[in-house]
């Protein structure tokens, strides 16, 4: 298959033990109930992803990346050396919080290393024109996660590490990094807030996790500003909403930007089922997104494009969410193969924020348009 056509997939069975433990109230007091809960970050949401896309037959077709843990070399990019050797501390005993809220089980910075690697394996994948686009099905998450601390689930900033090496060792000189995931992206915002080469996206629940993170008026700083464009929207959004923030902020900006590369921070936990978010966006949501990236990844930058698994805690619903976005990336190469049957059923299709776009909805575009008019030109 001609790799302007090919698609890659990176998956490795060891991400489904990452140990994240119980759903501990305020992640470290004891557990209180009799029956244990696991925590929501389970290996259930990335392994169920999989298996349908196995079901599907997608995976036959897309090209298989092996991931390797990453190096010293490569997690010091973003992270410091403390908290490196930190997560490896913990790993070695009986595991145990990596800074506020991710927590990792015995070995698990190996896993928290394969994350990163497998990412930046995706993205190496794609610079060297062996497939036109990727899919880093990985786990635990990194969006969260500090230069000197894990947060939210995240122990490694995953896309952080692999756009500095794009930038680094594969002649990415602007990258583009749009994060749907519905909690901020604070960590990779903090990676990139005073730089110029890399325009960071996020949209996001409003204020809803980490608290005080992704207001609009948080456009970077110095030669950064303007970089960084925040699209907090209100619990409800839906599709219509999320597809009217692509046609009406992300997509124009991204194509005066022109990146070389594109990664998408893909969380899907702003579906219709997730106990995390109440944003109501379905599978068809999230396909109808990505093929709107994957036009803007085809017009600028010969369709490069790198998507890496993020969050997404609906442990029935969130697994075909992800499975649209990975048949949607895939393009010419799922022609034939239906994706699997939407099990929201025609309700997704009832819901109002489907179709309309709600007062709620139209102000925030209004004020996050006036915000980004200063740096951009918008309609």
């Amino acid at each position: 298959m001609p790799a302007t056509h090919a698609v890659g997939l990176v998956f490795d069975d060891r991400y489904l033990t990452h140990n994240a433990g119980l759903a501990l109230i305020n992640y470290d007091d004891p557990y209180p109930f009799a029956s244990p809960i696991p925590h929501v970050s389970s290996p259930e949401l990335v392994g169920r992803a999989k298996h349908l896309l196995d079901l599907v037959g997608l995976t036959d077709r897309m090209v298989r990346i092996d991931p390797e843990p990453a190096t010293d070399d490569l997690l010091t990019l973003y992270h410091t050396a403390e908290h490196i050797a930190r997560v490896g501390q913990l790993a070695a005993g009986s595991g145990g919080d990596t800074g506020r809220g991710a927590p990792i089980g015995r070995g698990g910075d190996r896993i928290a290393r394969l994350a990163v690697g497998g990412t930046v394996a995706a993205m190496a994948a794609v610079m060297a024109g062996r497939v036109r686009g990727a899919y880093a099905l990985v786990r635990p998450p990194g969006h969260h996660a500090m230069a000197d601390h894990g947060m939210g689930f995240c122990v490694y900033g995953n896309v952080v590490i692999a756009a500095k090496q794009a930038q680094r060792a594969h002649g990415a000189e602007r990258v583009l990094i749009l994060d749907w995931d519905v909690h901020h992206g604070n960590g990779t915002q903090d990676a990139f807030w005073a730089d110029p080469s890399v325009l960071f996206v996020s949209v996001h629940q409003d204020n809803l996790f980490p608290v005080d993170w992704g207001a609009p008026d948080q456009v970077g700083t110095g030669a950064g500003e303007g970089f960084t464009v925040n699209v907090p929207l209100p619990a409800g959004t839906g599709n219509r909403g999320y597809l009217e923030t692509l046609d009406r902020i992300v997509v124009p900006i991204a194509r005066q930007f022109t990146p070389d590369l594109i990664f998408i921070s893909a969380g899907q936990d702003a579906s219709v089922m997730d106990p995390l978010g109440r944003m109501c966006v379905t599978a068809d949501g999230y396909r109808l997104m990505m093929e709107r990236m994957q036009a803007v990844a085809d017009e600028v930058c010969e369709g490069r494009i790198v998507v890496t698994q993020e969050g997404g805690y609906a442990p029935v619903y969130a697994p075909y969410c992800t499975a649209a976005i990975a048949h949607a990336l895939a393009g010419e190469i799922a022609a034939g193969l239906e994706p699997p049957m939407d099990p929201y059923g025609a309700r997704g299709e009832a819901l109002p924020p489907t179709h309309a776009l709600g007062l709620d909805v139209e102000r925030a575009l209004e004020r996050i348009v006036a915000t980004q008019q200063r740096y951009w030109s918008l309609q």
